[in-house]
């Protein structure tokens, strides 16, 4: 579980940022919106496998320019 404790002299909206971005890092928002609705294997293959070949071209992409 992801905690943040408020410092002496912090305001709420500080403490809150800190607490975003741990959320962030952690992915927890990120597998919470992937474990909302079934997801068929076929589809997360496809999807993967999509999110690869973007990356590949991406990293190329920048290797060449």
């Amino acid at each position: 579980m992801i905690s943040v404790t408020v410092k002496e002299n912090e305001s709420i909206d500080k403490a809150l940022k800190r607490f975003k971005k741990k959320l962030d890092k952690a992915g927890v928002l990120r597998e919470y919106r992937a474990r909302t609705f079934y997801e068929k294997p076929s589809v997360k293959k496809k999807r993967e496998l999509a999110r690869a070949i973007y990356r590949q071209k991406k990293e190329q992409s920048e290797m060449q320019g």
